[in-house]
């Protein structure tokens, strides 16, 4: 019994999204916080887009060099951590939630990170440009566990993207691999691919 829930616990731990939560309001930032832990999902909360950037590697280097950011964690010491969605503010003192997102956006890496939008103002204007560039919702605050409940559905397709990006890198390897193995392999045969390539 003891093995089956320690098995379960790993396994919950395995599929927990981790939200990265950006609002200079402290108050607003500990609710929306409260409710993404209430769902079960991990929480990291920042004050500002800058230092959601900083916190991703996003920060001036790293957009100019063409490597993928070594670790996403304000401390080198920690290990590497994923994050599957990224909730954001609208209107924030130097960098507002529209200017994350389009950099999230513009980023090569991050961009099928899901991003969504809360503000307290409903404009209408504003909530089609976050849209259009990429937002997958945008939510009114103040935010209720309502709204938190539609962002499983963003997760998961996150996610499946991120898996078959991953199967798309993979195969060109797994092609080279299965024709060295019939290259390689003692008894070839002659065989006809394709693309015109004979193995003899």
């Amino acid at each position: 019994m003891a093995v089956e829930m320690a098995l379960a616990t790993t396994m919950a731990t395995e599929t927990q999204f981790h939200v990265l939560a950006v609002d200079d309001c402290l108050i607003d930032r500990k609710l929306i916080e409260r409710l993404l832990k209430t769902s079960s999902y991990q929480v990291t909360a920042v004050d500002s887009g800058s230092k959601a950037l900083e916190f991703l590697g996003l920060n001036g280097e790293n957009e100019l060099r063409d490597s993928k950011p070594a670790s996403v964690s304000p401390d080198p010491y920690h290990q590497h951590i994923e994050i599957n969605m990224i909730i954001t503010d609208y209107c924030m003192p130097g960098m507002t939630g529209y200017d994350l997102l389009k950099k999230i956006k513009e980023s090569k890496y991050f961009k099928d990170i899901p991003v969504v939008i809360m503000s307290s103002e409903n404009v209408p204007s504003r909530i089609n440009r976050c849209l259009k560039e990429g937002a997958e919702e945008f939510f009114l605050k103040p935010v209720q566990l309502s709204d938190v409940n539609k962002l499983r559905p963003h997760l998961m397709k996150g996610r499946c993207k991120e898996e078959e990006e991953e199967e798309e890198e993979d195969q060109p390897n797994n092609k080279r691999k299965g024709m060295e193995e019939i290259v390689n392999s003692p008894d070839r045969t002659r065989t006809r691919y394709n693309d015109g390539l004979e193995v003899v």
